[in-house]
C-alpha cells in the first residue's frame, strides 16, 4: 500500500498474505495463522507420512514486553531448501495443530505446534520489514470442554478447549486462554458452543503436580459467539 509516495505498514498480516492469490489458497477455512521469528535450531527430522518427509525445529518470537515465546515448528521437505537455517528469521504461514504424545512421566500429553503450509526465509531480521516478530491467528470451532474461570491475583482468566475442524479430514483440540472482560463473558460458554476468535500464539511453563512441562496455546484477545 502506498501513501504520498511512502509505504504504509499494514497491521493486518494476515489479511495481506491472503490478498496474495497463491497464498489465500493454503489457509483453511477455520484455522489459520501467521508468525514471524528466529530460528532456534538447525531443522531435525520429525516422522514420515507416506513418501513425504517432516522436519522440526522451534521459533523464538519476541512479544512486546521482550518475553520469548518458543513455538514449535513442524514442516515438510518439500518447503525445505536448507535445514542448516540456525539463527535465522522465519516468516511461517500455516495452521495450528495438536496431537497426543507419550510424555516423560509416562502420561500422555496434548502437543501444539505450528503446522507450516508456507515459508520464507531471512538472513537478517530487518529482511523481515514489517512483519518481523508478528504472531497472529484466527480459529473457528466448538468448545469440547466446559470454561474453567479464575482470578489469580485478582486478574480474570478462563480457559478453553476448542475442536477445530481441518479442511479435508480430522481435527485439532486447541487450548486457548481468555483475559479480564471477555474471560468474564466467557465463563458461561457451554459445550458445543461455536466461537470464533483472534489472538497470538504463546508459550509457558505449566507446573502440573510439581513437573515443570512448556506448553504452547492460543492467547485469545478477542472472541465472538456464533
Amino acid at each position: 500500500m502506498m501513501s504520498d509516495g511512502k509505504r504504509v505498514r499494514r497491521k493486518d498480516v494476515i489479511t495481506r498474505k491472503e490478498e496474495n492469490s497463491v497464498t489465500k489458497k493454503i489457509f483453511g477455512e477455520f484455522n489459520k495463522v501467521f508468525v514471524s521469528g528466529r530460528v532456534e535450531t538447525d531443522f531435525e527430522y520429525s516422522h514420515q507420512f507416506g513418501w513425504e518427509k517432516f522436519y522440526c525445529t522451534r521459533l523464538l518470537v519476541e512479544r512486546k514486553s521482550g518475553e520469548i515465546d518458543f513455538i514449535p515448528l513442524i514442516v515438510s521437505e518439500l518447503l525445505l531448501e536448507d535445514k542448516a537455517i540456525k539463527g535465522k528469521w522465519l516468516e511461517v504461514a500455516g495452521q495450528l495443530r495438536t496431537h497426543k504424545k507419550l510424555g516423560e512421566d509416562g502420561k500422555k500429553h496434548l502437543n501444539v505446534f505450528l503446522f507450516a503450509a508456507e515459508i520464507k526465509v531471512y538472513k537478517e531480521e530487518f529482511e523481515l520489514e514489517e512483519v518481523a516478530n508478528s504472531n497472529q491467528i484466527y480459529l473457528e470451532g466448538y468448545l469440547c470442554k466446559l470454561p474453567v474461570y479464575r482470578t489469580p491475583i485478582g486478574r480474570e482468566i478462563t480457559t478453553i478447549l476448542i475442536i477445530v475442524n481441518r479442511a479435508h479430514s480430522g481435527s485439532d483440540c486447541i487450548p486457548c486462554i481468555i483475559w479480564g472482560r471477555w474471560a468474564r463473558w466467557a465463563r458461561d460458554f457451554e459445550i458445543g458452543t461455536k466461537v470464533q476468535l483472534y489472538g497470538r500464539v504463546q508459550s509457558r511453563i505449566n507446573f502440573n503436580q510439581g513437573n515443570p512441562r512448556e506448553i504452547c496455546e492460543v492467547s485469545v484477545m478477542r472472541i465472538n459467539k456464533l
